[in-house]
């Protein structure tokens, strides 16, 4: 397959509005709009071919993940991330992996311009989490649920409006993000360091005010990040959790038995906020929304988390509302529901307690 080709593939497809392109031989060329897969016409990609999209993508920016893969012999590849930029067209976050002894891929399409907050409809609540002068705020959510762009919009609002240094530490970079009124250095695992914790343990000798970790992976990772909060910076990141409870919950599971205690103790003076979303689809069929819980520090929460007790996260998120405006996925999904944002049907199938949605529309007389 010549370049031209599958360059013309990647514009057509970022055109369409996908968010995903999928490649492996023996299938068409497919993409994801929305939640569904589409293929593109009838013609099957061959072995040789996807092994040419394949070079292409790593003659362009070649980056090693593992030990054992090597991209100078696609025979040695098992998995490898990267990312591919196309002039005029846009960035893409690249998973290239075997199946079946064959090479495939997927590709992310990330935007060119950093959405904001008011364009991803998040809540106006994360503008002032995201201005929050220290402590560790984290956005959580399943593989696709939009995380990436609300931690970048979150940046994005304080460099229009902080003058301070953010660090990112990714894998790999998504948004490129340009000096406003915050000076931003952005690092990329396997190219300007060799991990998420050893760029992080560097970064706090590089005069951060805040500092934006793409996923807290693993122990010396998550003990960093605290440290870091705990020194008097913002530290924002992502875990791959569905809500509040259970990213508690996956943090402290990640430390032996015997360190648990102290964690929770600094785990909870560290906390400010985390965000959990699902993408639901519109009820326009302009694409998908996010329906966002929001978990906030109070004294309340920072004792049950000291205690090791987090099963009374959600009453307290429900409660929340005022003055701290939280808020849970069924109180977010009642009023997209109401506001002609996302079907009935909709906030159903996304509702954590579809009891508890259908108590609160009662409740509002809807």
């Amino acid at each position: 397959m010549d370049s031209n080709t599958f360059f013309q593939f990647l514009k057509a497809s970022v055109d369409s509005g996908a968010s995903d392109i999928h490649l492996k031989p023996g299938a068409p060329f497919t993409i994801r709009q929305d939640k569904d897969l589409l293929r593109i016409g009838e013609d099957k990609l061959s072995v040789n071919e996807i092994e040419q999209i394949v070079n292409l993508i790593l003659k362009r920016k070649e980056k090693h993940q593992d030990d054992n893969t090597d991209s100078g012999d696609l025979g040695n590849i098992l998995e490898l991330d990267t990312s591919f930029g196309l002039k005029n067209v846009g960035r893409f976050r690249v998973n290239i992996y075997r199946q079946r002894g064959t090479l495939a891929l997927t590709m992310r399409v990330i935007p060119t311009v950093i959405p904001s907050i008011d364009k991803l409809m998040l809540p106006e609540i994360l503008k002032e989490i995201a201005l929050e002068p220290r402590g560790l705020v984290l956005v959580t959510g399943a593989t696709g649920s939009g995380k990436s762009s609300t931690l970048a919009a979150m940046a994005d609002h304080v460099n229009r409006n902080r003058t301070c240094k953010i660090v990112t530490i990714e894998d790999p970079i998504e948004f490129l993000i340009t000096d406003i009124k915050s000076q931003i250095s952005q690092r990329e695992v396997g190219t300007d360091t060799s991990s998420f914790s050893s760029a992080l343990r560097a970064t706090l000798r590089q005069d951060p005010d805040i500092i934006l970790v793409g996923e807290m992976r693993d122990k010396e990772t998550i003990e960093i990040a605290i440290k870091a909060s705990e020194t008097g910076h913002t530290v924002f990141s992502t875990v791959h959790t569905h809500d509040a409870v259970r990213t508690v919950t996956r943090l402290l599971a990640t430390f032996e038995a015997s360190e648990q205690g102290l964690v929770r103790m600094r785990l909870a003076e560290s906390l400010k906020a985390v965000i959990s979303q699902r993408l639901v689809p519109r009820i326009d069929g302009k694409g998908r929304i996010a329906a966002i819980e929001i978990m906030r520090m109070t004294s309340t929460i920072q004792d049950r988390i000291s205690s090791g007790d987090p099963k009374g996260f959600h009453d307290l998120i429900e409660s929340g509302a005022n003055p701290y405006r939280m808020q849970t996925f069924d109180q977010h999904l009642t009023d997209l529901y109401t506001n002609g944002m996302i079907s009935f049907e909709t906030a159903m199938a996304a509702a954590t307690s579809p009891t508890n949605f259908k108590r609160n529309l009662q409740f509002e007389g809807k």
